[in-house]
């Protein structure tokens, strides 16, 4: 489904532990690491789309997570003119997405992502809260901006201000190995 303007619904998904630390995932048969996401379908909500890409993705349940909030309305990227495909029916210039803040409540035995045919990812680690803006691919970058400063003050309250301090541009954002 894409809409008017080109951009297909979306979820993104950003699964936090209690720490303040970020799953981040690796694309099967990429270089790119970034947030779980995916479409949303015709006959499902913001939320519910959700909780399938979750399943599909990582493999964790509703009972795995607890939703600590989402972004209001859309945040929009484009994609890269390579990216586009012109000879489709509908073309999708972009991805217009509702961003979700979880705090993981399972194990990490619970996470797998191998549950489908065509997994997503072939890797994962947990990153410090501000490492995606330094380490997604340029053309989404502004997203994860605007939704992790959106949700940085839900994150705050779990893990404390210390754990999700305000970003400077020039700070060294660590990454933490499983």
């Amino acid at each position: 489904m894409v809409d008017p303007d080109g951009f297909r619904p979306n979820v993104g998904i950003v699964l936090m532990q209690e720490d303040g630390h970020l799953f981040w995932a690796r694309r099967v048969r990429r270089d790119g690491w970034q947030f779980p996401q995916g479409g949303i379908h015709t006959d499902e909500t913001p939320l519910e789309a959700m909780y399938r890409e979750l399943r599909e993705e990582t493999g964790l349940l509703p009972e795995h997570v607890e939703v600590l909030g989402a972004t209001p309305g859309w945040l929009r990227y484009r994609l890269p003119p390579h990216a586009i495909r012109h000879r489709d029916r509908l073309v999708c210039i972009g991805q217009k997405q509702v961003w979700f803040l979880l705090r993981f409540r399972g194990h990490e035995r619970d996470l797998r992502l191998d549950l489908t045919t065509t997994p997503e990812f072939d890797d994962w680690r947990w990153v410090d809260y501000w490492y995606p803006l330094a380490h997604v691919v340029p053309f989404k970058r502004n997203v994860y901006t605007r939704a992790l400063h959106y949700l940085a003050p839900l994150a705050r309250a779990v893990a404390g201000p210390q754990a999700i301090p305000e970003p400077t541009p020039d700070a060294p954002q660590r990454l933490r190995q499983r």
